[in-house]
């Protein structure tokens, strides 16, 4: 691309729900760097408050359409990669500016290829822009995805910034002088160098923003014909990680390969806590993304990390001893965070987790890292711990699952890869460990004490709504739902997010109190995941009544064609589902359509459709049915296991097979087919 061009980010390809920018650069002297920030702004060109600059010390949106993922190494520089999630970006957000800044004097003239790309959700590389003559500037805006209309456009900027980021973030409507905005104070100090509060921004050497030179379309966009912009095509690259002998060396299959973290030791509760918080971080130290991935949505910024276990610091008579500590170095400035450590799902004790709240208070430590089996409720990063909250202190108190941590590493290792051979071997035997039985890192494996008499309540009929045993039936199954999207997300190397139907800003509480009195009256658990590349939403429910699992997704008819095409090609493509598969077609303006199982759809696809060739074909519902686990826990028999296994087949069967519609000579094949 060009300075001022714009592209169709949806006439480049069909899968741009998600992007990934990259900001790259090399030195000619080996040496430099620059920081990315984002800024998301209204209509007015403003951010609508601070909370919409993302920076290495606010690195995640927390709806998940904003995350600066760090940097990557390249032959002679580095490169910063930004994900977007475009479905979750808020309505009333128009532009997303993508931007970097160097500090201490730096400027970006002294680089060399200083360049943007962006790829899709599928690694495809889609355009790239080279920023020419950077000059004598400290801050660069990039370039800048926006709306028009329905689609997402990207335009090529390359506008520069004398007075650094200061100057970028106050022209965008960040408050840099507001003594309560600690991140972008100090960031903007950072970047801005002798830059005081008494000293006025600069001017921009450039025109704002809004006037840089751009092809703006005209009225009927829509209507001219698109072209195409021609980009380099790469394929995806693919992560091998380490391969195994192909033959073992050991004399019987009895000898267990030696580890580099051993579980077999592990005798009592205190030995599994103290091994896994020590292995934990301290291959996030030697395994620089992956300790990126860990603490970047705590606020913790992209540095040069340490971490240490069992220290001792002074509370009162008795000192405390933190499971471990982190620590990381940014220009000059330190951000730090203590951690508390359960495993074999033990409980957090609030006592304990307070205590280290006051010690991190009067340290200036950042955060209060929690880490066990169970799993954070939307909106609250607690689990089950209650704290002063009349001691005002400026300390975060932020909850982690061994799931989450399990689900980072699985993402690394199978999808995107670390940078060498060796890092991906720590992390293959640090998911060993997790993953063991001894290890007492489990995930989320109790639906709690309420869950039998619940179930009994909803066979005799005898759960009033307001009973507090649902709502605590329903948040358990809040939680094994954000589990199964972590564990099915690392599968897939995709994301997968729990969708609600609910309008934006409606508090989770009262979200959770009426699907607690909804299952008072008809007795089911429901839920419906969001997966990424996906045909519609994955939906779970769960009915107790006749302890039954229903997973299902429903298709969406085609926009063109014929409807006796559209059941052909559908019953093609379900050719490697399970016979017992349901299939229902969905029609306007009634109940439901013909329906059936797969193997009896099979010989007869016309089965599908109306008997009234009028009544109009809205899309088609296929469903799995399984029974469901009667246990609490994550025994074999238990429910979380039956959901569990429910979700795995159900995508593995149906929904993978459903992802990529047919195009091109697959298309032309099939038509003639039909």
């Amino acid at each position: 691309m060009t300075m001022g061009s714009n592209v169709s980010l949806t006439a480049l390809s069909e899968n741009v729900g998600s992007a990934i920018v990259s900001l790259g650069w090399s030195s000619p002297t080996g040496e430099g760097d620059a920081d990315v920030s984002v800024l998301l702004l209204d209509g007015n060109g403003k951010v609508r408050s601070d909370a919409d600059f993302y920076f290495y010390n606010n690195p995640v949106a927390a709806d998940g359409s904003v995350q600066l993922l760090g940097k990557e190494p390249t032959g002679d520089g580095s490169e910063d990669r930004i994900s977007f999630d475009l479905t979750a970006v808020p309505a009333e957000v128009e532009r997303i500016v993508v931007a970097a800044s160097r500090y201490e004097g730096a400027r970006f003239g002294e680089l060399d290829d200083v360049r943007v790309t962006l790829a899709d959700a599928g690694g495809e590389s889609l355009l790239r822009f080279v920023v020419a003559d950077p000059g004598q500037v400290s801050a660069i805006i990039f370039g800048e995805l926006y709306r028009r209309g329905e689609e997402w456009k990207f335009r090529a900027v390359g506008q520069g910034y004398e007075s650094g980021l200061a100057g970028l973030a106050t022209d965008f409507g960040v408050d840099i002088e507001d003594d309560e905005a600690e991140p972008a104070a100090a960031v903007a100090e950072e970047a801005a160098g002798s830059l005081t509060p008494d000293d006025p921004p600069q001017a921009p050497p450039q025109a704002p923003l809004d006037a840089v030179p751009a092809p703006r379309p005209p009225a009927d966009e829509e209507a001219a014909p698109k072209k195409r912009t021609a980009r380099p095509r790469t394929a995806k690259k693919k992560v091998t990680p380490p391969r195994a002998p192909v033959k073992s060396l050991a004399e019987n299959d009895s000898w267990r390969q030696a580890r580099l973290f051993p579980v077999s030791t592990l005798k009592s509760d205190r030995d599994r806590e103290t091994r896994a918080t020590s292995v934990l971080l301290s291959v996030m130290t030697q395994v620089p993304r992956f300790g990126r991935r860990i603490t970047a949505p705590f606020g913790a910024p992209s540095g040069r990390m340490e971490t240490f276990t069992e220290v001792s610091l002074p509370h009162g008579d008795t000192p405390r001893r933190p499971d471990g500590v982190i620590r990381v170095e940014r220009a000059g400035k330190l951000w730090t965070a203590l951690v508390e450590t359960k495993t074999n799902g033990n409980a957090l004790k609030s006592d304990q987790v307070q205590a280290y709240m006051d010690i991190a208070a009067r340290r200036g430590y950042e955060a209060v890292i929690t880490l066990s089996n169970d799993v954070a409720l939307e909106g609250s990063p607690l689990v089950d711990v209650k704290i002063d909250r009349r001691r005002k202190h400026q300390v975060a108190l932020w909850h982690l699952s061994w799931a989450e941590v399990a689900h980072q590493a699985q993402m690394l290792i199978r999808h995107e890869g670390v940078g060498n051979a060796a890092r991906t071997w720590l992390l293959q035997d640090l998911l060993h460990y997790l993953q063991h039985d001894n290890s007492g890192c489990h995930g989320f494996q109790n639906m709690g004490s309420a869950w039998v008499p619940v179930r009994n309540g909803i066979n005799d009929e005898t759960l009033c709504q307001g009973d507090p045993r649902a709502l605590e039936v329903v948040e358990s199954w809040e939680r094994l739902v954000r589990q199964v999207c972590l564990r099915l997300g690392g599968e897939l190397g995709q994301k997968v997010l729990p969708a609600q139907r609910t309008r934006r800003g409606i508090d989770p509480g009262a979200r959770r109190a009426r699907l607690a009195d909804q299952l008072c009256v008809d007795g089911k658990l429901q839920a419906e995941l969001r997966v990424e590349g996906a045909p519609g939403l994955l939906g779970i429910t769960a009915d107790l009544r006749t302890a039954k699992l229903r997973t299902s997704v429903e298709i969406p008819a085609p926009e063109q064609g014929y409807p006796l095409t559209w059941a052909k090609r559908l019953i093609r493509r379900l050719a490697e589902a399970p016979a017992d598969l349901h299939v229902e077609t969905l029609v306007e303006g009634e109940a439901g359509g013909p329906r059936g199982t797969l193997e009896r759809l099979r010989p007869e696809p016309a089965d599908l459709l109306p008997k009234d060739s009028a009544t109009r074909i809205t899309g088609f519902r296929l469903s799995l049915f399984k029974g469901m686990g009667s246990g609490r826990g994550n025994a074999e028999s238990g429910f979380i296991r039956s959901v569990d296994d429910a979700v795995h087949r159900f995508h593995t069967s149906v929904v993978a097979h459903l992802d990529a519609p047919a195009s091109g000579r697959a298309a032309v094949r099939e038509r003639a087919a039909v």
